[in-house]
């Protein structure tokens, strides 16, 4: 399917690995001109350079923190006027609620809450004088399914969700959409990580683990880079205009609710 956005520009955030490399990938793919951000500029560069070789198309990246003011301006810098904007960044570290101060919270909303919503700002009204706005955050499966470990991320990022709810329709009108990317279990580095914890938890060697993590799965794996990337990349799309202030769960099959 053509995606009918060959030539837009992207900003993908938290993308040199992980599933924001997954959206960056497929949004290169589709013929978006792409720039890339994440703090580590080796890995960044490395990322490019694969996926210039995969799609053919030019990758630009910037090393930057997004969830500074300098990070963010100097991403813009890079990347202004983006027609397309994927908001990503690490989730907030597990633990005991309890043990989390104000600082604890205020870098997670730093991250995860504010930061989107001031990229939002800096990008919305260029995408509304366009006639055209794909904004895409990634959130987590948790805002829907909470995690009583991960009660930054759960707090973080349902505010996120909140917000978006009222902007999303007051911008739909000119075909700028928001909604957001629900990921449950993809195989990822932070995955990995928490697996390992559980298993060092749980008296477990780190393979079992992740194999007892996948076998828990309706669908016996875990979820891709690539698949998440696809996905988001439709909701990139001309094709999903409709599509406003939703909350796309992608998960296997784990929430096991109706609605």
């Amino acid at each position: 399917m053509d995606l009918g956005i060959g030539g837009r520009r992207a900003l993908v955030c938290a993308a040199s690995k992980g599933l924001g490399r997954g959206c960056a990938q497929a949004l290169a793919a589709a013929g978006v001109d792409v720039t890339i951000v994440a703090r580590a500029e080796a890995d960044l560069r490395s990322t490019a350079e694969a996926i210039e070789a995969r799609t053919g198309r030019r990758v630009q990246w910037v090393a930057a923190d997004i969830t500074t003011p300098q990070g963010r301006a100097a991403a813009l810098a890079r990347c202004p006027d983006p027609d397309i904007l994927v908001n990503n960044a690490g989730g907030p570290p597990p633990g005991n609620f309890r043990d989390w101060d104000r600082d604890a919270w205020i870098r997670a909303l730093d991250a995860n809450m504010l930061t989107p919503i001031e990229l939002i700002r800096a990008t919305v009204d260029g995408m509304i004088a366009r006639s055209f706005g794909r904004i895409v955050n990634i959130t987590s499966a948790a805002v829907k399914a909470p995690i009583d470990v991960l009660g930054l991320s759960n707090g973080a990022r349902s505010g996120l969700t909140g917000f978006v709810a009222g902007i999303a329709r007051d911008v739909a009108r000119h075909n700028v959409t928001i909604n957001n990317l629900l990921p449950g279990p993809f195989e990822t580095d932070r995955l990995r990580s928490m697996v390992a914890a559980r298993a060092v938890a749980a008296g477990q060697s780190f393979d079992a683990a992740l194999q007892a993590g996948r076998d828990a799965n309706p669908t016996g794996r875990f979820g891709t880079a690539d698949e998440f990337g696809a996905a988001c990349a439709f909701l990139c799309s001309v094709h999903a205009g409709f599509i406003v202030g939703q909350n796309l769960l992608l998960d296997g099959g784990a929430y096991p609710g109706t609605f």
